[in-house]
């Protein structure tokens, strides 16, 4: 009988020119992990900025922006993630033949998954999830939100935007749609707010990293300080 080897921690090899990369924080590891296409996740970085997306050591990106969709921003961020991709294509002013379009390119160059807004309508879920051959990801932002008609048109994984109230929002969806359909959660700021948010039932967090801005402006003081002594 072979004996049974010691847990050892991994390895780590820093680097001398990436000191400035953004750590997610490491509760973010205690959830489970979503598996697509063979890759496991667990952490995602909210952000289109391509600096951060390069500099950061999330899982995933989730690629969803305020601004109508484009293929532009879609290719922009695929060519510099070395990391899967998930693309918003809209749900809310965009939808129709447009949304459509934007979800089989989005997938023909390389995504991951697409995103749809929390006011989309089912028939777009259902017309795309019908023609795609990558997840269908349906954003919940209240409890108003009819998640259960968004999996029934299609949706392959939820994902939870309800603010402060994301973890109470989690518990209730987990409690409506069992144990394992997948869920990606927004984890806030703090990680109390993460650990809350995955013990109520989320499969992967989302965090959002400080600006390139707000690094450099601490990289900044340290310069002065600097030159100051």
């Amino acid at each position: 009988m072979m004996k049974k080897e010691a847990s050892l921690p991994p390895p780590e090899l820093p680097s001398k020119l990436r000191g400035r990369s953004v750590i997610l924080p490491e509760e973010i590891y205690r959830c489970s992990g979503i598996k697509i296409l063979g890759t496991r996740i667990k952490s995602l970085v909210f952000t289109t900025d391509v600096a951060v997306i390069k500099n950061c050591n999330a899982q995933a990106v989730m690629c969803v922006y305020p601004f109508t969709p484009t293929l532009t921003i879609t290719q922009a961020i695929l060519d510099v993630s070395n990391m899967p991709v998930f693309v918003g294509v809209g749900g809310g002013l965009t939808t129709g033949q447009r949304m459509i379009a934007l979800s089989l390119h989005s997938e023909l160059l390389g995504a991951y998954g697409v995103v749809v807004n929390a006011p989309v309508q089912l028939d777009m879920i259902r017309e795309i999830s019908h023609i795609l051959d990558i997840p269908v990801i349906a954003t919940v932002a209240s409890v108003h939100d009819d998640y259960l008609a968004k999996i029934k048109a299609g949706a392959s994984i939820l994902n939870v935007s309800g603010g402060k109230e994301t973890p109470a929002l989690v518990a209730r969806i987990r409690r409506d749609i069992g144990p394992d359909f997948p869920i990606i959660a927004t984890g806030g700021n703090t990680p109390a707010l993460i650990i809350e948010t995955i013990d109520a039932g989320a499969n992967a967090i989302t965090y959002t990293p400080p600006s390139a801005a707000e690094v450099f402006r601490t990289v900044m003081e340290k310069y002065r300080q600097a030159s100051d002594d």
